[in-house]
């Protein structure tokens, strides 16, 4: 299946290597790589941190389901030295729960941003992902890709969230 996109982003380390090895364990692991951004350096989103993060957006084809996608790039992370404070993919945290807590540096981030045009709504995965049209970081790297990609909830195009996004987070392409 195409028009499977993950956003990488990484601000701890080797921020490249991290973002190419992750990569490299993406098509071992997962299924071909097809098409990628450029990379951006980003401001963090959601909390203070004074490195930057680098950022991307990959298209890749699968067989996995999206839950057999979402544990293998879990696996992925953890491999690479990512420490999750909170189980599943993040997105669906409570209330009560602190944004310092579910936003911190880390070596490597992997996140679902669109699986085709399914949906899922569960207690570990939410597809597409929750705040994807609120992050200009995610916005712009797939802007670049797929401009014309309609949202399969918000049904607008990804240009259009881009114009739309209220985000004034600093992006920009990675020197």
């Amino acid at each position: 299946m195409k028009e499977i996109f993950i956003l990488l982003g990484s601000n701890r380390g080797d921020r490249m290597d991290y973002m190419a090895r992750a990569m490299q364990m993406i098509s071992t692991n997962v299924g071909a790589v097809l098409k990628k951004s450029a990379v951006y350096e980003t401001e963090p989103w959601g909390f203070k941190d004074s490195t930057p993060f680098l950022n991307q957006v990959i298209e890749i084809e699968t067989n996995l389901s999206p839950a057999e996608l979402l544990e293998q790039l879990l696996t992925i992370e953890a491999r690479l030295g990512r420490i999750r404070p909170f189980g599943g993919c993040g997105c669906s945290t409570s209330a009560n729960q602190q944004a310092e807590t579910a936003y911190a540096g880390r070596t490597i981030d992997l996140d679902i941003l669109f699986y085709g045009n399914k949906l899922v709504f569960t207690d570990d995965l939410m597809i597409p992902h929750p705040r994807l049209h609120e992050r200009r970081f995610s916005l712009i790297p797939l802007n670049e890709m797929v401009p014309d990609l309609i949202h399969p909830l918000l049904k607008k195009k990804i240009s259009q969230l881009l114009l739309e996004c209220h985000d004034k987070t600093k992006v920009d392409l990675s020197p």
